[in-house]
């Protein structure tokens, strides 16, 4: 089977659904996963909770395989954070899904600027962010980073979309 052909059919078998409360053990083992790896940051289970509504999921069989949050940080400017698909279904463009269902999701909130903060700044700009400094992002900084164990010491990469 050609590489489109499979990466189209795994996809198929993906659903995208807002996340519920029972997803949020899976949504943390997944961040975790990649935390652990110094891949992404870690994110508590209280603060899960807290952002649940800010979160998608990929279920592929009943199982939550992949996650997402658009978390909206003033009225013009949202986070696409832990954006994380388990290692096993990398390639079959389930992340590229979640984004996209996060850039929407942020148009018809009538946000314009979407950021990220990565480690994998490749996969954002094959999806038209571009690179910025952080401190073009200075209501993110001041609300969440300077409490991040890594302030001021940041080592993720920032990139912004103009929705």
């Amino acid at each position: 089977m050609p590489d489109s052909a499979r990466v189209k059919k795994q996809t198929e078998r993906c659903r995208i659904r807002r996340a519920k409360i029972s997803d949020v053990p899976k949504i943390r083992e997944l961040i975790t996963f990649y935390a652990s790896r110094n891949l992404m940051l870690p994110r508590s289970l209280q603060e899960i909770y807290e952002c649940l509504r800010d979160y998608w999921v990929g279920e592929k069989n009943g199982e939550v395989i992949a996650c997402a949050a658009l978390h909206v940080n003033w009225e013009d400017l949202a986070e696409v954070r832990s954006l994380a698909v388990a290692e096993k279904e990398h390639g079959a463009g389930i992340g590229t899904r979640l984004l996209k269902r996060c850039i929407r999701e942020a148009k018809d909130l009538g946000i314009k600027r979407l950021f990220a903060l990565t480690y994998v700044p490749a996969f954002f700009e094959r999806h038209g962010f571009h690179l910025c400094d952080k401190e073009d992002l200075p209501r993110k900084i001041w609300a969440e980073c300077i409490r991040c164990h890594k302030f001021p010491d940041c080592d993720e990469t920032a990139l912004v979309l103009d929705v």
